[in-house]
């Protein structure tokens, strides 16, 4: 079977090195294989995530050298699809309406989980129609699904063997927000599913979402794809980067540095060359084994200091 691998960035801001990295190994994994690369634009939340910031977003993988196959969709235009496997979820008997603020999930009195995330303490997942029809009058409820008591498990390419209990350490979670946005985890199983992509190349601060997301792949009868998250990229002073800081962007590193010598620094930072030399991504193909990117953060390299 053909490897089709993806790139799904959200254009909530200009790509940063972090956001580059993933792109890299995503990209250097699907061509090993001789497989495909897919680009897709997530951006469920249209109003925080301009077409302009998309635009650029394809403008700088191009400018890296980081090509992809085939047309790139938006998921902003895929509301129909995500809403037919709603019904799905719908028709077993698995959504309920949620009328809890997010200050009511994160007060003190919730349980939280190692990782900081908020396991849902099933607040309205028994709410009788009276009740329901009672809180609809002064708040629009989001849409949970309820998980099963069942372990799931799977093997990481790059953390090896990695196990949740839905129930227990997942809970249940949102598919639509109460404004009506389809929620990432549904969407992101749909796209990937039907577009046949078979590894997904992400950030482990997305680890603990994969195993709702196996779960939801089986339940539709698609066939889970095969996952590698990838060690995130922090600043000289351990911080993670991220867009809402606007860290070393690719607006900021285009006017200092070339394509080649990017790629480099990033391929040395996850392992893949000995030292930081320019090359182009295309040169790193031949010789990419996941083997080589280890299980701890990365640093930056001193070229972005």
């Amino acid at each position: 079977m053909q490897t089709i691998g993806r790139f799904a960035p959200s254009p909530s801001g200009r790509m940063h090195l972090g956001n580059v990295l993933c792109a890299l190994l995503a990209y250097l994994s699907a061509r090993r294989q001789n497989g495909q690369l897919l680009l897709r634009i997530e951006d469920l939340d249209a109003m925080r995530c301009p077409r302009s910031f998309a635009d650029l977003i394809l403008d700088d993988l191009r400018w890296l050298g980081l090509d992809w196959d085939g047309e790139v969709p938006y998921q902003s235009e895929r509301s129909d699809i995500y809403a037919q496997y709603e019904a799905v979820l719908r028709d077993k008997g698995l959504l309920y309406p949620c009328f809890c603020s997010r200050a009511a999930l994160h007060a003190a009195s919730a349980p939280h989980l190692s990782d900081g995330r908020v396991l849902y303490a099933g607040t309205c997942r028994d709410l009788t129609p009276e009740q329901i029809a009672e809180k609809r009058k002064t708040r629009a409820s989001a849409t949970r699904v309820r998980v099963p008591d069942e372990v799931v498990c799977f093997t990481d390419a790059v953390w090896g063997e990695y196990a949740e209990n839905l129930a227990d350490e997942c809970g249940d979670f949102i598919i639509r927000r109460s404004d009506g946005v389809f929620a990432y985890q549904l969407a992101v199983v749909v796209d990937d599913a039907l577009t046949g992509v078979n590894e997904v190349v992400r950030g482990a601060d997305l680890i603990s979402s994969t195993p709702q997301q196996i779960w939801l792949h089986r339940l539709f009868g698609f066939e889970p794809p095969r996952f590698a998250h990838i060690p995130l990229l922090c600043d000289h002073d351990g911080r993670r980067l991220s867009k809402r800081d606007e860290d070393l962007d690719l607006g900021l590193l285009r006017e200092r540095f070339t394509p080649e010598q990017v790629i480099g620094a990033l391929a040395c930072a996850a392992g893949l060359i000995d030292r930081p030399e320019p090359v182009a991504a295309r040169e790193l193909v031949s010789t990419f084994d996941w083997s080589k990117v280890p299980r701890h953060d990365l640093h930056l390299p001193d070229i972005f200091r």
